[in-house]
């Protein structure tokens, strides 16, 4: 089972006009609610893919309840913890004239110690059963860089690999307690190690830092030109062909999603690779964030390259 921990989880609301006025009534032309939150547009396309996934976080309120009804057509089991504040709601404004994207994100709740030891409890419990743990995203206000940090402890206690997809100082500060996998973009390596990264070499140098402290996998996202990876194993890159891509939103989660599926099936990390890459590249074809035609995987997958470095 594959364990997904998202704690500021959202209602994702895409909103199509034609020219976006500011200061003027703006008639929407269609209109999308999504279960939101870096961590369900790992659950999604995780359970799309066959996995038996549970997402756990927070929820709260009416929205609360929408966020875990929504999850039910993917057959995502909800294990949330439940707040009486209402969740968030993120919202995306495209305007189709001018081909520009606009974002509106609310805060959200509060969430309390007390809280936070309550869900830890339930936590613990969560996690017995699973064999993949992913952690994806922002916090609620109320908790600090601490907080993956003591979730990750939890994790690798139980014995259970954990993959950490945050940034910051959640990211700085998670990486101490070793997650098995974490997945940066340049920025973040940069900011962890004080490199400029203006290269492929400085790129793969950084992250065998990182992995020299205790993180077992750092995956590297290059784009357009694929991935790379660093494990005891050795350096990997992987290449995927050349698609049309029509939403690049989510597609990092996806890959998250791919990555877990694999180390819960045992895989050798080369095929680990090779099947996050296609499942990313799969959900960049469709214009849901955090979903994939299972097909388009399946295609994609034969002609992902995955070259040893070194």
């Amino acid at each position: 089972m594959i364990l997904t921990v998202t704690l500021n989880a959202a209602i994702d609301k895409r909103y199509v006009v034609e020219g976006f006025q500011i200061g003027e009534v703006n008639r929407v032309k269609e209109c999308a609610y999504t279960p939101g939150g870096k961590g369900l547009n790992v659950s999604k396309p995780a359970a799309i893919a066959g996995a038996e996934v549970v997402a756990t976080g927070f929820v709260g309120g009416h929205a609360g309840d929408y966020i875990e009804d929504s999850l039910s057509p993917f057959h995502v089991k909800s294990a949330f913890y439940h707040l009486k504040a209402e969740s968030r709601s993120c919202i995306n404004i495209w305007d189709e004239v001018n081909k520009v994207q606009t974002e509106f994100l609310e805060p959200g709740f509060t969430v309390t110690k007390e809280d936070f030891w309550g869900f830890q409890e339930k936590f613990e419990k969560l996690v017995q059963n699973a064999d993949v743990v992913t952690m994806s995203g922002s916090v609620p206000k109320g908790l600090d860089g601490n907080a993956y940090q003591e979730l990750v402890r939890i994790v690798k206690n139980a014995g259970k690999k954990v993959i950490l997809d945050t940034s910051g100082n959640l990211l700085e500060m998670g990486i101490e307690a070793c997650p098995t996998m974490i997945k940066p973009n340049i920025d973040e390596i940069r900011m962890l190690t004080g490199k400029t990264c203006d290269n492929m070499e400085d790129m793969i140098e950084a992250a065998e830092e990182i992995h020299r402290r205790g993180v077992e996998v750092v995956a590297v996202s290059l784009g357009g030109e694929g991935s790379f990876l660093v494990c005891d194993e050795g350096i990997y890159q992987a290449k995927v062909p050349k698609i049309n891509a029509v939403n690049t939103v989510g597609c990092g989660d996806s890959m998250i999603a791919g990555f877990a599926i694999g180390f819960s099936e045992g895989l050798p990390i080369e095929e680990v690779l090779r099947k996050a890459s296609a499942i990313s590249a799969a959900a960049a074809l469709r214009e849901e964030t955090g979903f994939f035609v299972k097909q388009d995987m399946e295609s994609i997958l034969p002609d992902v390259q995955i070259i040893k470095l070194r």
